[in-house]
């Protein structure tokens, strides 16, 4: 198991090392940057989604999903961040109890 957490941690800090030797000028060209930006909100929506409709080996919907709509339905209206969390919550509570 050592073995196995000391490769992953070099592996780590080497992938690190190689974002840090990319030379500027590449980084500063804007598709580039484009695809830097889209990156963690294509990472945090595949999460999302893989948290939310998959249980096991399969494709469910269930309260989590009411409680997806809610918060999407929420982010749509610019509601605060605490509302949309404890209102998905809720939603998913109340779904869950019927």
């Amino acid at each position: 198991m050592w073995t196995a957490v000391l490769v992953a941690s070099l592996g780590c800090y080497l992938l690190k090392l190689a974002g840090l030797s990319v030379p500027a000028a590449v980084l500063e060209r804007p598709a580039v940057r484009r695809v830097a930006d889209l990156i963690p909100v294509a990472l945090l929506a595949a999460l999302v989604a893989v948290q939310v409709a998959a249980s096991d080996s399969t494709l469910v919907l269930d309260a989590r999903t009411g409680g997806l709509a809610f918060a999407v339905l929420a982010l749509v209206l610019r509601a605060p961040f605490l509302v949309v969390v404890f209102g998905a919550a809720l939603t998913a509570a109340l779904i869950r109890m019927v």
